[in-house]
């Protein structure tokens, strides 16, 4: 099932009594899509690789800048003007060899988002505006896919799951409609 390095890597989760070898291996056969590597999607990102997601998606059309380098963790110097989903690939593969990482170097858009998110058991969003929020949101609950969607603001954050296999709201459910453009600051 698995081997004895990765035995040893996910110890501490299969010694859970309500974890175990079922749940290691359950994430083990798990995919996930992150949109974004930026500040919110490099923290998701590593914690989904330390913890042996066995297929990690990455979206993100933008390149590693100097100025991102204190927030978006995925990245160093020496990434600085690659693009930013092969500086995670690296850094995810780094971390755990044992995971896959599949690069979309991309904006996710109306004509791509149903088929990028299909491909994936669970979305979750990292990005840093309402057009891509209500675009991840509303192609995941047409999918059936569980959404984790995070969004920052200076020293505020939220966190909200929406699984339309749960008797839950949909994100629409919470806001029905973008902001209008240029109501809400960067």
């Amino acid at each position: 099932m698995f081997s004895d390095r990765e035995e040893a890597r996910y110890q501490r989760h299969i010694s859970l009594p309500s974890f175990g070898l079922e749940g290691q291996l359950a994430l083990r056969k798990a995919s996930v899509l992150c949109i974004g590597a930026g500040g919110l999607g490099s923290p998701a990102a590593l914690y989904l690789a330390a913890a042996g997601v066995g297929r990690i998606g990455l979206v993100d059309d933008d390149t590693v800048d100097f100025s991102n380098l204190q927030r978006q963790i995925l990245h160093d110097e020496g990434q600085v003007g690659i693009a930013k989903t092969e500086s995670a690939r690296q850094r995810l593969l780094g971390l755990n060899s044992d995971i896959a990482v599949e690069i979309h170097q991309q904006r996710l858009e109306p004509h791509n988002a149903m088929e990028l998110i299909s491909h994936y058991d669970v979305v979750v969003d990292g990005s840093d505006n309402f057009p891509t929020r209500f675009l991840v949101a509303d192609a995941s609950w047409l999918q059936g896919k569980p959404l984790v969607a995070g969004a920052i603001h200076q020293f505020e954050g939220q966190l909200s799951v929406f699984d339309p296999r749960l008797p839950s709201p949909c994100y629409r459910c919470l806001l029905p409609q973008p902001p209008p453009p240029g109501t809400v600051p960067t």
